[in-house]
């Protein structure tokens, strides 16, 4: 599709400097929202992002911002923003990734939604996810969500669609939610920055028990400054402008989590990249290796398992409508919550052991690879085996999960290019409380090695109007 010769539109523009433009009255809501939506209905014929989209709901919400008397102390006025299918939005079911699993039309806003509202936002639409969020690829029998990038590639999952509608400017920002990765592995296929918050940060209120704890409601963007503003909203802070970290000592680690997985050459330089960019910021490295248990991935598969199961049961959804991969799944995970495999002093254990590697060695922060691999293709995933999604899921993306079980906060940041054209990130970790750290410290990445913020060709319209 060639990039046609319209108006200026306001797709491409940052969150941040579309909410200046409508507080200050250089731009309306509507129009924001206009040109937003006319572009998802171009682009997303072809990467299949949005589960649903809220065309008219959408431009009437972007009216009644404009009415607003008082948009100063809006951080995201007139923003478009997706919501992940899994997310609560009054007025639309929430699908959980299938029909199969969708529930009744919600009657009111997930808190974080109604936080994204109440700071201007306009919810143009809900984004793709696999069933039940169970696995790192984005597909079902109506659609293969595809990446920006590479359209024979996955943008990853569950936060897939999410990815795939900010990567192609469908949406500056999107909110999405992490368990396993589920916003850092979509980041990382897609070369955005991802957050996810640590335990209790962010109102999570996602499904049974929030996934035994493991999971957090988090951000997708294409700059630091966006990530910063949206996870302050989601968070329910005043927005600050991010001050660079003054020195700190990081641990540099190749170590995968999974014995017998090993991060590829271009992860492998993506780390080297890290770490070069820490050093130029003024920031001391010193090579130290988490050392994961044996029995950590295990349980942690164990609990993924049992995540499934869980859902299954106190949804009351009738496994034989489900995905053949997601009824094994949550039939595996029943076995293992029955055989006592699931147990939550293996999670505090754990969690007690990360935050005490910081400690131990005198670290602020820990840089790892984001994965180990290429993103896969973008293969019909949900018509596959559960052994096979199992496998490949463990093999391209390690690297996420043990903090989803400490619940400490990490992050995704891009740092180049693999010799494939694909982007490639790193991923940092850090103690509770450290987001915004982690946040400074992706602020200097992107001040002294800048990224491209949307994949190439995208978004196929003329120069953005910010």
């Amino acid at each position: 599709m060639a990039v046609q010769d319209i108006m200026p539109t306001w797709v491409g523009a940052t969150a941040k400097q579309i909410a200046r433009a409508v507080r200050r009255g250089d731009a309306s809501a509507t129009q924001v929202v206009a040109d937003h939506l006319d572009h998802v209905a171009r682009a997303d014929r072809e990467l299949s992002a949005f589960r649903m989209v809220r065309g008219g709901e959408a431009i009437v919400e972007a009216e009644k911002v404009d009415e607003q008397d008082d948009l100063a102390n809006l951080p995201l006025a007139g923003v478009p923003v997706a919501i992940k299918e899994n997310t609560p939005v009054a007025g639309v079911p929430t699908w959980n990734g299938s029909a199969a699993a969708r529930t009744p039309v919600a009657e009111e806003d997930h808190e974080v939604v109604r936080r994204l509202r109440g700071a201007g936002a306009v919810i143009v639409g809900v984004t793709r996810m696999p069933e039940l969020g169970l696995f790192a690829f984005t597909d079902d029998a109506t659609a293969v969500t595809r990446n920006p990038w590479r359209t024979d590639r996955t943008p990853g999952g569950s936060s897939g669609g999410a990815a795939a509608a900010v990567a192609s400017g469908m949406v500056p920002i999107a909110q999405g939610n992490d368990g396993l990765g589920s916003i850092r592995i979509p980041a990382a296929c897609c070369g955005l920055v991802g957050l996810k918050p640590g335990r209790g940060v962010v109102p999570c209120q996602l499904g049974v028990d929030d996934w035994f704890g493991l999971a957090e409601q988090g951000i997708l963007a294409t700059t630091v400054a966006d990530a910063a503003v949206g996870f302050a909203v989601l968070a329910g802070r005043r927005p600050d402008k991010l001050v660079p970290p003054e020195r700190l000592r990081v641990a540099v680690s190749l170590r995968s989590p999974v014995s017998g997985v090993r991060p590829d050459q271009p992860n492998r330089d993506a780390v080297a990249a890290g770490a070069r960019l820490l050093a130029a910021a003024g920031h001391d490295t010193v090579s130290v290796d988490p050392v994961y248990p044996n029995a950590l991935g295990l349980r942690g598969i164990a609990t993924w398992l049992a995540c499934a199961a869980r859902a299954v049961r106190e949804d009351g959804l009738d496994p034989q409508t489900l995905q053949p991969r997601t009824r094994r799944h949550a039939a595996l995970g029943a076995w293992a919550e029955r055989r006592g495999l699931v147990r939550e002093q293996d999670r505090a254990g754990w969690r007690e052991r990360s935050i005490g590697f910081f400690a131990d060695h005198s670290v602020d922060l820990l840089l790892t690879p984001a994965l180990a691999t290429a993103p896969p293709p973008a293969d019909g995933w949900a018509g596959r085996s559960w052994s096979a999604n199992l496998l490949a899921c463990i093999r391209y993306a390690p690297y996420a999960g043990p903090w989803n079980i400490a619940g400490l906060p990490s992050l995704v940041v891009p740092v180049g290019l693999r010799p494939d054209g694909m982007p490639v990130g790193v991923q940092l970790v850090g103690p509770p409380g450290s987001e915004l750290l982690l946040l400074g410290v992706a602020g200097q990445f992107e001040l002294t090695a800048p990224w491209r913020r949307h994949a190439p060709e995208w978004p196929r319209v003329a120069t953005p109007a910010g």
